[in-house]
């Protein structure tokens, strides 16, 4: 039976967005008409395996999730992978740091790519980009972080690298960034702790979470990246 299985982080779950089913994968798998009726059918129909995990890593894609992957009988006919962002966070602040933090998060997501060809090698694959809640300005300190201003061209650098990878693999590339500018800083408060804040223009929660109406957005560069298109230009 074909299936779904989503890799990767917090871009990818259901915690922030509001429980179970709410997140970018879960409804890339099964709409929810009644928070998004004009997504109703503009879905895979599919049963999903969640695997994304808060706070994951390229680390944790290659020596933990993948490999449950790998031991479980799913064969999985769509996989999405949403990775980098935490690895650049660990070095928050040192831009030469992060940038070879991101290199290394881009190589081992590589290997996970490969070990998954070899695993699915019919799937259709989507690898995400990383979005930048401060909207492309750096900054930082509005929503009370330490300056940090090159963080835009370091994002810039990952996402660029994880765009040349999807393609050395025959992998599609959602632009989760691409979608999300304008959403986050130039929106509102991305702190904001409210999975479902009133004004539906400001996707983020938590700074670097996907609320509900971010996790939609996700959905739909997922759904995009799979050839479809979306029936709104918003969530």
């Amino acid at each position: 039976m074909s299936s779904y299985v989503a890799l990767g982080d917090s871009i990818s779950i259901d915690d922030y967005a509001g429980g179970p089913g709410r997140g970018g994968a879960s409804l890339l798998a099964r709409n929810r008409d009644e928070d998004f009726p004009t997504w109703s059918r503009h879905d895979l129909a599919l049963p999903l395996h969640l695997l994304a995990t808060d706070g994951a890593t390229s680390q944790t894609l290659l020596e933990h999730q993948l490999p449950r992957l790998e031991r479980s009988n799913q064969r999985p006919s769509v996989v999405t992978v949403t990775i980098g962002g935490n690895d650049v966070l660990g070095w928050y602040g040192d831009t030469a740091g992060a940038i070879r933090a991101a290199d290394a998060a881009v190589a081992r997501t590589g290997d996970a790519l490969d070990r998954l060809i070899r695993l699915v090698p019919d799937a259709r694959i989507v690898v995400g980009t990383v979005y930048d809640p401060s909207d492309g300005t750096g900054d930082a300190a509005s929503v009370g972080l330490p300056p940090w201003p090159e963080v835009v061209d370091v994002l810039g650098h990952v996402n660029a690298a994880l765009r040349q990878l999807a393609e050395q693999h025959g992998a599609d590339v959602a632009e989760i960034h691409a979608k999300f500018l304008g959403h986050g800083l130039a929106a509102g408060d991305p702190g904001q702790t409210e999975a479902r804040p009133t004004d539906r223009n400001l996707w983020y929660c938590n700074v670097i979470e996907p609320n509900a109406w971010g996790a939609s957005a996700v959905r739909a560069a997922f759904w995009e990246a799979l050839g479809h298109q979306s029936p709104t230009e918003g969530p």
